[in-house]
């Protein structure tokens, strides 16, 4: 008998080893039944492969629906890239089109998530972790950097949109990240954790702007940094009061709150508490995504099944999709990007 309560999927995103399904993933995925899956560089080779990666991760787990992401925003964080997918620029890079012509940055924005779409969708992904709409600042860690649009919370604000609405025009799900804000941490959160010593208020009226905005959108990912003048202890995605009081109810963010990565040195504690704390604090789903064994049965003991509350939250991020979808010519939309691109490359 399964140790796990698998009558309905589990809060938890996983990653996977490598190009295929090993026996004790497909085994261990049919008895925890996760909600969905991430994949990284690791487990891409060339479209036939992760075509039928995505059909086997779905075929392993009780539910439909079932969300798969990756991180494709283009720049250095791409992990579809040539020959077989297009060398996408950074989003600072559209940003700078932006600053130029708004109306085409704007266009190119969306048009440049309108074709990542289209080449997730053409593979079984349909969860996509961006765009960043984090506010770089001049002293932080680079590890936002060029990821984000725009040191301006306006302008970051409308590029986001745009390419949100770009991803779900063709069926993709966009998560905004990372809520609600990384661009002060002056840390990198992959190797320990940052503290954001700035007082609310300027928090409010630069960082957590983008994200108001942005309110309506599906899904957002959590940041692992410390608030001071929010929560002293606790980074967001493990802070009760950050995430009622503030992604909840200041910003007014009601859709799939995912934590970042569990896996990163940002955070303390084991693997099931990490867990458990997470989907303590509001997240809906918490992300694990190295696809270590140990880690992910640690990971498993902290799992819950998906609440009522967070089952309503994806229908509606399914709605979105089905309800904006657009088809596109993908040579013609991809010509057009390029010459767009062309007057600030």
């Amino acid at each position: 008998m399964s140790a796990y309560d698998n009558s309905n999927p589990s809060a938890v995103i996983y990653g996977l080893e490598g190009l295929e399904l090993t026996d004790w993933e497909r085994n261990f995925f049919e008895d925890v039944n996760p909600l969905g899956f991430i994949l990284f560089a690791r487990n891409i080779s060339d479209p036939y492969q992760v075509q039928a990666l995505t059909d086997d991760l779905r075929s392993c787990v009780g539910h439909t629906d079932v969300p798969i992401l990756i991180d494709q925003e283009g720049g250095r964080v791409a992990r579809l890239r040539p020959p077989h997918w297009r060398e996408a620029p950074t989003a600072a890079k559209i940003g700078e089109l932006a600053v130029f012509d708004l109306e085409m940055g704007l266009e190119a924005a969306h048009l440049n998530a309108r074709l990542f779409a289209s080449e997730l969708m053409n593979l079984g992904i349909n969860v996509d972790c961006a765009p960043v709409l984090d506010i770089p600042m001049p002293d932080a860690d680079p590890i936002i950097s060029d990821r984000a649009y725009a040191p301006h919370p306006e302008l970051a604000a409308v590029m986001g949109r745009a390419a949100c609405r770009g991803f779900l025009a063709g069926g993709v799900l966009p998560v905004i990240k990372h809520i609600p804000g990384h661009g002060r941490a002056l840390v990198d959160s992959h190797k320990e954790l940052p503290v954001v010593d700035a007082p609310f208020d300027i928090l409010d009226s630069v960082d957590f702007r983008p994200f108001v905005e942005l309110a309506d959108m599906p899904w957002a990912m959590t940041a692992h940094i410390v608030y001071s003048d929010i929560d002293q202890f606790a980074p967001a995605t493990m802070s009760p009061r950050l995430i009622e009081e503030v992604i909840r109810n200041h910003i007014g963010y009601n859709g799939v709150l995912i934590s970042d990565d569990l896996s990163m040195q940002a955070l303390e504690g084991d693997f099931a508490s990490r867990a458990e704390t997470a989907l303590d604090a509001g997240c809906d789903l918490v992300l694990h995504c190295n696809g270590n064994k140990e880690e992910m049965l640690a990971v498993a003991e902290g799992l819950r099944p998906v609440s009522d509350q967070t089952d309503d939250r994806l229908e509606e991020g399914w709605k979105m999709t089905r309800e904006t979808l657009d088809e596109i010519d993908f040579d013609q939309a991809e010509n057009r990007f390029n010459t767009l691109m062309e007057l600030v490359c």
